[in-house]
């Protein structure tokens, strides 16, 4: 039984050029079909598809086909290779366990191939087929290893480093690089103590409203640093009626102490606000400030996490950053002190300020009659 031929697109080109050639002559269709030896069926399809072609044009209009086919092949590819590593958990695997787990999680959830899977993940497969010593039955470091699980659960606030000194000296020819690896595959680590941050206690149940001058006072700090990376701390005491800024403390560090002597500089002219509204940093939520704030003023501390609640503070530290420490380069903290005062002069004196007016908040403060 004759197998059925198969025409490459150059055979096709030819043979409806011999065609042509044939009808040319003066032979109809079915005389042509029969000397090619072809059906009509065939012919015609030839005709719709490759009519006008040249051999080497059939012959390019193949290398694409194949081209478009492997192109489709590899956007595929590509798509399931992205589906894939979003599907494993986020961050680099560093670790051939790592890099295990998340072979058998794709394979498990996604129905991929190994071969696909360790691709992906960077696995070798080899290394993907090998079961680790810890799985199997003869492991060698088994003693070891029931022996870091019972001195960690005796000494759980200590290291690998201790439990390696401790294992030499009852007898454990093992070195501190292979007691380290074998401490992070057993999981064993020291739970780290989060520091509670302090939250300060109001001493005033509603604010007042900032209807004339020293009602509130609002504080807050800013950050910026000189050329040779050392901090510069600069607290932020903002008039909220008259929008003044008040004092100028910019030091490397300010502690609660340092902040009540400004304050207290401050009062020597203008008076004790009515109410001092502060976020919950370490420097106003301790007990110096809450000690110094009894006899004198209310404190009022905004919830933490919303800093829109002190938004005088925010509203100014952004005016100093934007127009001045965004622009000037600090070598030292003589040099940022005259700086960041020179603005807080021109910012209190000559800049004016739209929600009073257009004028400047000491201007404003000067007129300002309902005390």
């Amino acid at each position: 039984m004759a197998t059925r031929k198969r025409h490459t697109p150059e055979q096709i080109v030819r043979k409806l050029a011999t065609a042509d050639r044939l009808m040319a002559e003066g032979k109809d269709v079915a005389d042509v079909c029969r000397e090619l030896q072809v059906t009509e069926a065939s012919y015609y399809r030839w005709r719709n598809q490759f009519g006008g072609l040249k051999a080497d044009d059939a012959k390019r209009l193949k290398d694409l086909e194949k081209e478009n086919a492997t192109l489709k092949r590899l956007l595929a590819d590509a798509e399931l290779e992205k589906a894939a590593l979003k599907e494993i958990a986020p961050g680099k695997l560093l670790s051939p366990e790592r890099r295990r787990a998340a072979v058998e999680h794709l394979i498990r959830v996604m129905g991929v191939s190994e071969r696909f899977a360790c691709r992906v993940t960077g696995q070798n497969r080899t290394t993907q087929r090998r079961p680790p010593a810890a799985a199997t039955p003869a492991d060698p470091d088994a003693g070891l290893r029931i022996w870091l699980r019972g001195w960690a659960k005796t000494h759980p606030r200590r290291g690998f480093r201790p439990a390696y000194h401790d294992a030499r000296a009852e007898g454990w020819l093992v070195n501190h690089k292979k007691l380290q690896r074998l401490w992070r595959e057993e999981g064993l680590r020291i739970p780290q103590r989060r520091r509670r941050k302090r939250t300060g206690t109001s001493t005033v149940p509603i604010i007042p409203p900032a209807d004339k001058p020293d009602a509130v006072w609002a504080v807050g700090f800013q950050f910026d640093s000189t050329t040779d990376g050392r901090p510069v701390k600069i607290a932020t005491i903002v008039d909220e009626h008259t929008r003044e800024c008040l004092g100028g403390l910019v030091e490397r560090s300010i502690t609660g102490d340092d902040l009540i002597d400004e304050l207290d500089r401050i009062a020597l002219t203008r008076g004790y606000p009515g109410v001092l509204r502060c976020d919950n940093g370490p420097e106003l939520a301790c007990d110096a400030m809450a000690e110094w704030a009894r006899e004198r003023v209310g404190l009022a501390f905004i919830p933490p996490g919303e800093p829109w609640r002190n938004g005088y503070v925010e509203s100014f530290n952004s005016r100093i950053r934007d127009e001045c420490l965004n622009i000037n380069i600090f070598w030292s903290l003589a040099q940022a002190r005259v700086v960041i005062s020179d603005w807080k002069e021109d910012y209190n004196h000559r800049r004016r300020h739209s929600s009073l007016g257009y004028q400047a908040p000491a201007v404003y403060a000067a007129a300002c009659t309902h005390r």
